[in-house]
């Protein structure tokens, strides 16, 4: 028997999960968007998988090591666990092709707007992809889930007064726009 495929909620971190603060590593500095965990709450509700996918670059830039990203991220779990929210998997890419040190200088797919991490994540996890959620805040993010074939789209812009569609995403100047694209789709 087949197993059922499940949608996922694929967020990037910097800027959507957390401020942008420029290479984020310390527990410290971390501060959440506003939003996060009552759209998270609300896909974990609708059965999605709740995964972030992020480009870390600051590794391979030599700024901080895997372990202070991991102890970030341990951290991090633990407050999405304290808001009754599981984060089913974390996938980073610490290499960049032109800025990264040693073996971290280097072309990788997984680095966005490569789809590498939402391919993975959909292996592992069995995701249907095209019933899944992308949310980023660059141009790479929605590339990416485009490239993986994500269904629906979602620039976070700030700079923008009102939810739009922009060809295949939309565009959102917060998390509760997103959360109300969410609420006003069909479910299943």
């Amino acid at each position: 028997m087949k197993a059922t495929l499940r949608p996922a909620l694929l967020l990037d971190r910097d800027g959507v999960v957390n401020e942008e603060v420029g290479y984020l590593y310390k527990v410290a500095d971390c501060r959440f968007i506003d939003g996060i965990f009552a759209l998270c709450r609300a896909f974990a509700a609708r059965g999605f998988a709740i995964v972030i996918a992020t480009n870390q670059s600051g590794i391979g830039r030599g700024l901080y090591d895997e372990a202070a990203f991991d102890e970030l991220m341990a951290w991090m779990r633990g407050e999405f666990a304290r808001e009754r929210i599981t984060l089913d998997a974390v996938y980073h890419c610490p290499d960049h092709p032109t800025e990264g040190k040693g073996v971290y200088r280097r072309t990788n797919p997984w680095r966005k707007p490569g789809p590498g991490m939402f391919l993975q994540a959909s292996r592992d996890l069995s995701l249907d992809l095209a019933r899944s959620w992308c949310v980023g805040d660059k141009a790479s993010d929605i590339a990416a889930g485009r490239a993986a074939g994500v269904g629906t789209l979602v620039l976070l812009d700030p700079a923008v007064a009102a939810t739009g569609r922009h060809g295949d995403h939309w565009v959102v100047p917060n998390l509760a726009a997103a959360l109300d694209l969410l609420l006003s789709a069909p479910e299943g």
